[in-house]
């Protein structure tokens, strides 16, 4: 059942992400989803397809059978979480997602902790690195809607909504959300020896006569 449960999750969401790609007028036919150390995840055309073409990045997120897909332009990245806003997060978690005053503060105010729990998810996550990056070491003040998070001399932009009793949390910074492959580097190369010959040409057959 968990596993019908998941292979649906992942279905629904790469259906999702193909619309949102069309959407954007983006040709999803010679395009795959790649993830990177941390199982970000990120799109790109696939191998053997030779096309070096700017992409946007993405997120996606998955909550009680809902899809949430977040899609920005090259040079940054995004973070998508979203929970019911009844969700019951134990308060037995809480040391695990805060510490010092962001810990107190939520186990005075236990009502806040979805918003905290989603806000910190989207960060994690628009960093490109899930649970790598240590929730207690994102703090976030609770009380504003949008805010900017810095973490690491990296800052972070935040945003919380609301939409059909979720509270959905958005997160971007600039960035690569591209995982380059072996025949990226070939095809990167091949383009800066094609630029810095001015008469690059196919082959001697095609310009023998030329000669």
């Amino acid at each position: 059942m968990l596993l019908r449960k998941r292979l649906d999750e992942h279905l629904s969401g790469r259906l999702l992400l193909e619309r949102a790609l069309k959407s954007w007028g983006i040709n999803t036919s010679l395009l795959e989803v790649r993830r990177n150390q941390f199982r970000a995840p990120s799109i790109a055309y696939l191998p053997g397809s030779w096309i070096r073409q700017a992409l946007p990045s993405i997120s996606i997120g998955h909550s009680n059978g809902w899809v949430f897909v977040a899609l920005i332009e090259p040079g940054w990245t995004i973070g998508i979480d979203a929970e019911p806003h009844d969700l019951a997060i134990s308060a037995g978690v809480f040391d695990m997602m805060a510490k010092g005053e962001e810990l107190l503060f939520l186990q005075s105010n236990p009502q806040h902790s979805v918003t905290l729990w989603t806000g910190k998810e989207a960060i994690q996550k628009a960093a490109r690195m899930g649970m790598h990056l240590n929730p207690r070491n994102i703090e976030i003040p609770i009380d504003n809607r949008k805010s900017i998070i810095s973490i690491e001399n990296t800052n972070f932009q935040l945003e919380n909504l609301t939409k059909n009793g979720y509270n959905i949390s958005v997160a971007i910074t600039p960035g690569d959300g591209y995982d380059s492959i072996s025949e990226d580097e070939l095809l990167d190369q091949t383009l800066e020896r094609m630029n810095s010959i001015p008469d690059w040409s196919v082959g001697c057959n095609t310009t023998r006569s030329n000669l």
